[in-house]
């Protein structure tokens, strides 16, 4: 196998500085480009770019396939005349995302620009715009689902009048007739978000870099994919799920995670050839040029709780599809450019199943200190076939972890990075940068040295989270410089243009 070695920097567009409350698709995501590019790396990895539904969390989406609206950059859409430049707004505080106020502002602008482009677009746009329709498979019955849910003041589908959470033939007709200017908003922002993506990631691309996508496993319960195709979830004769996702008690929890998701009827997954995942893994492709699939150990066997469990104490291990799965993607899709979430307890199945097909699991170096020198987390014993991360998305930034370690671990820090510790987000970097791992990803934060204030997500918690944004001047040609020295100290930026 071909090894090349690369890097990037883990950020998600929501955090991205710029006007309107929340990071978009816009100049300033085409200026962080410039900057990875300046900065020697290869990979800009996003977490999951979908609509987000519950406590604003990227892993839990309305739709498996669509994109998020808030996301969709509004000064473009005033170039192309959808809206008028003083439809917006600034006088938002630009240092976190407020997603009530963002939403409230956003939506109304959208639906307006949708107003007025099915008003009068021309017909080249027209055209683009009827063929992304016919297109995308999953469009019309995300739209549908999403009309459906304000028309019923945001209630969850199972709670809609049975007819439509049943999905009779008749009256998803008349629905789609009586609703039918909102689902053309809907399919009007979900265009313009596929637009603007594409352009971002073609401009990455064209500078040699490359977009790490992500994909959870499981999808939330009042999603249009759990609507749209209840036959295969586990669910009851009413449509509620029987049985949710989480994990079982360990180190970190006494009760285990309670995750909730519906969980898949894999027979019937399977009995359908795989057909829905290959349609979401082909969709996941065309966003990204690899996908890290979270959860990973989930397709091995997954912890199933019975759907009243206040907690994940009271669940089993079920086998999941295992290899049928990827060789029904490999099958229909060909090579399959994944990185394998594989943090938590792993069995020798799943790294078997990992391994079988070539994915690189993840190290994280938070992780790896203060149990001894066996730690697999440790920089000596990664093995080439890694993703390598300071932390992630999940976890404190490296200030703000160091900063509540307890001394004995600090000390063997110190020793083993021979450190003080005064810069040891650098320090950590450095040691990602270096390891025999083909690959190294750090969140901006780190490279940013912030403390917990620049916290992502803190799991298990539902409200505060996804928020944290840079500011435009944080990120100069110093940081990039420094960068890339050490990204070129240790052969990560060969091949990558020099421009």
């Amino acid at each position: 196998m071909h090894h090349r070695r690369k890097s990037g920097v883990l950020l998600h567009p929501t955090s991205l500085p710029g006007e309107g409350g929340i990071g978009s698709l816009g100049s300033e995501a085409c200026r962080f480009v410039d900057f990875l590019h300046s900065a020697g790396q290869s990979l800009w990895q996003v977490l999951p770019l979908g609509p987000a539904a519950y406590g604003n969390s990227p892993y839990s989406c309305y739709s498996a396939f669509a994109g998020n609206p808030l996301i969709i950059d509004l000064p473009t859409l005033v170039e192309e005349g959808d809206v008028a430049a003083f439809d917006l707004q600034s006088g938002f505080t630009n240092d976190r995302v407020d997603y009530q106020k963002v939403e409230t502002y956003k939506m109304g602008v959208l639906r307006r620009a949708a107003a007025n482009f099915f008003g009068g677009a021309d017909e080249g746009r027209n055209s683009d715009f009827r063929q992304f329709c016919d297109a995308a498979g999953w469009l019309h019955d995300f739209a549908l689902f999403m009309a459906l849910k304000d028309a019923h003041h945001g209630k969850s589908w199972c709670d809609w009048p049975e007819e439509i959470a049943r999905r009779r033939p008749d009256a998803l007709e008349e629905y789609s007739q009586k609703l039918g200017v909102t689902i053309g908003e809907v399919k009007y922002m979900q265009w313009q978000f596929f637009r603007q993506w594409r352009g971002v990631k073609g401009y990455a691309n064209g500078k040699g870099i490359e977009v790490v996508g992500d994909i959870p496993i499981f999808v939330a319960f009042d999603s249009a994919d759990v609507w749209g195709n209840p036959h295969l979830f586990h669910l009851d004769e009413r449509g509620r799920a029987t049985v949710v996702s989480g994990v079982p008690p360990d180190y970190f929890s006494k009760t285990g995670q309670l995750w909730g998701n519906p969980l898949y009827n894999w027979e019937t997954v399977a009995y359908h050839g795989f057909g829905w995942w290959v349609e979401r893994m082909r969709s996941a492709l065309l966003l990204y040029d690899i996908v890290r699939v979270d959860h990973f150990r989930g397709f091995e066997a997954y912890w199933e709780v019975p759907a009243m469990e206040k907690t994940a104490v009271n669940g089993r291990w079920v086998k999941g599809p295992g290899e049928a799965l990827f060789h029904a993607l490999l099958d229909a899709l060909g090579p399959l450019p994944i990185i394998a979430e594989d943090l938590g307890v792993i069995t020798p199945d799943v790294e078997a199943l990992r391994d079988r097909f070539g994915f690189p699991g993840m190290k994280i170096l938070q992780f790896a200190f203060g149990s001894g020198p066996d730690n697999p987390y440790l920089p000596h014993n990664h093995v080439r076939d890694s993703v390598v991360y300071t932390g992630t998305h999940d976890n404190d930034t490296t200030m703000g972890w160091f900063a509540k370690l307890p001394a004995k671990e600090k000390k063997s820090i110190f020793a083993y990075l021979d450190t003080d510790g005064r810069d040891i987000s650098w320090d950590l970097i450095r040691a990602s940068l270096a390891s025999v791992g083909d690959t190294a990803i750090i969140p901006l934060q780190d490279i940013l040295a912030l403390d917990s204030s620049g916290r992502m997500n803190i799991p298990g918690t539902a409200m505060g989270n996804w928020s944290w944004r840079f500011k435009a001047d944080d990120l100069g040609a110093k940081c990039a410089k420094r960068l890339r020295e050490l990204t070129d100290i240790y052969g990560r930026t060969q091949g990558i243009n020099a421009g």
